[in-house]
């Protein structure tokens, strides 16, 4: 039950961020092909702090940053922003 709160807490920190946050908790939608497929590098990083903390350990923290893209490659860039 606590981890269900602290998504919560999460969630509501950054709900009201500045630019590139979300009005009202909704993503708005990506109106163009070059806003389409650019991930930027904070968002990568809040991306990783998030599945940090939602992780029930080293383990479970490696595999889903594998599973989301957001382990970098030989070239060190993260197949979500490719």
């Amino acid at each position: 039950m606590s981890g269900s709160l602290e998504v919560r807490q999460f969630l509501l920190r950054y709900e009201a961020e500045g630019p590139g946050g979300y009005a009202g908790g909704v993503p708005a939608q990506r109106s163009g092909a070059a806003d389409a497929s650019r991930i930027s590098d904070d968002q990568v990083r809040r991306a990783r702090l998030a599945v940090a903390r939602g992780a029930t350990g080293v383990e479970d923290c490696s595999t889903l940053l594998d599973m989301l893209g957001l382990v970098p490659d030989e070239d060190g860039d993260c197949p979500v922003q490719r």
